[in-house]
């Protein structure tokens, strides 16, 4: 099976902007809150509909029924693609917000996964932050009272983040984006969030959105402490080429690679999704040829034959490797 690529769902949102169509390339109307582009999903009737080539209007979920072999190799047989990959346009800071495990989460929505994910850091504006973790010392009493005294910022752990820099948050970590990041985020296939916070934002009427403090405190582990961005282990590198691990999980694994001149991806006995991040590169296969520039992403099954990358005038090219285990 070659490289597939598929359509993008653009979804707005109150804290979205415009950079997915800025530096990531997505079409996007004339709105100004546009949040996420959902690049791969599997998830009820949010579906991927591939683009191009000979299974073009084939959505997801058909090709995990009828092609898993081909798709995730060794045989597999899943009925759910396991990861929703997305970029994120954080134009305004979200919600303090937790996700469950899978065995909460099939607690409080039957047939739902939980919700452990990554983030990997594009562009980061100047005063930007995130909120990763409690800060260290924070127990559950200390963080029930902070909620009830409106002092909930005073308990997070703000980093200032780079562009690069990649956060692990197992599912069970409190978290929020924050104002003026672009992220590409790798995630269980999953839309189940519990709000612990939001910034007394109300709408145009003066109504605030639903906090879900119950199913919160039933998901926070108070065992995790402050989160810092995950320090990369450097598994090759060469002239013009370099392998790093960024994430290794039971969910799902990543890699950065940065590539200049001709470069490869070997055949694996596994399903992976390329994002591009920076750069331009030319993916080729005997049959099958995709520019990659910022913003596209590519499902690579677990039977592509080998990939031949090119950069564009010997300029690097930067790109993650998702894993599916």
């Amino acid at each position: 099976m070659e490289p597939i690529l598929f359509e993008p769902l653009i979804k707005q949102a109150r804290w979205g902007g415009r950079k997915l169509g800025e530096q990531l390339g997505k079409m996007l109307g004339e709105a100004t809150n546009y949040a996420e582009s959902w690049e791969i999903c599997d998830h009820g009737h949010d579906q991927s509909v591939v683009a191009t080539g000979p299974l073009a209007g084939k959505t997801l979920t058909e090709l995990v029924n009828h092609h898993a072999a081909e798709l995730f190799g060794n045989g597999r047989s899943l009925s759910q693609f396991p990861l929703l990959i997305k970029y994120l346009d954080c134009n305004d800071t979200l919600s303090v917000q937790v996700h469950p495990d899978d065995r909460l989460a099939e607690q409080f929505m039957p047939g739902e996964n939980g919700k452990t994910e990554a983030w990997v850091v594009i562009d980061a504006e100047p005063g930007s932050c995130i909120y990763a973790g409690l800060k260290a010392g924070v127990d559950r009493a200390a963080f029930e009272q902070a909620v009830e005294s409106h002092q909930v910022a005073e308990c997070l752990h703000r980093v200032t983040p780079q562009p690069g820099d990649c956060f692990f948050i197992p599912a069970g970590t409190v978290h929020a984006l924050g104002c003026g990041v672009l992220v590409a985020e790798i995630q269980q296939s999953s839309d189940l969030t519990f709000r612990i916070h939001d910034w007394n934002w109300v709408d145009a009427d003066g109504n605030p959105r639903q906090l879900h403090l119950e199913e919160s405190f039933r998901c926070i582990d108070f065992e995790t402490g402050p989160v810092s961005p995950v320090t990369p282990v450097v598994l090759s590198e060469d002239a013009g080429f370099r392998r790093e691990r960024l994430v290794q999980s039971s969910f799902f694994e990543i890699e950065r690679v940065r590539t200049t001149g001709e470069s490869s991806l070997s055949p694996a006995e596994r399903c992976r999704i390329l994002m591009m991040l920076r750069g331009s590169l030319r993916l080729e296969t005997g049959q099958t040829r995709i520019q990659c520039v910022p913003g596209t992403t590519v499902l690579i099954p677990a039977s592509c034959p080998e990939i031949r990358l090119q950069s564009a005038f010997n300029e690097p090219g930067e790109f993650l490797v998702a894993s599916v285990p």
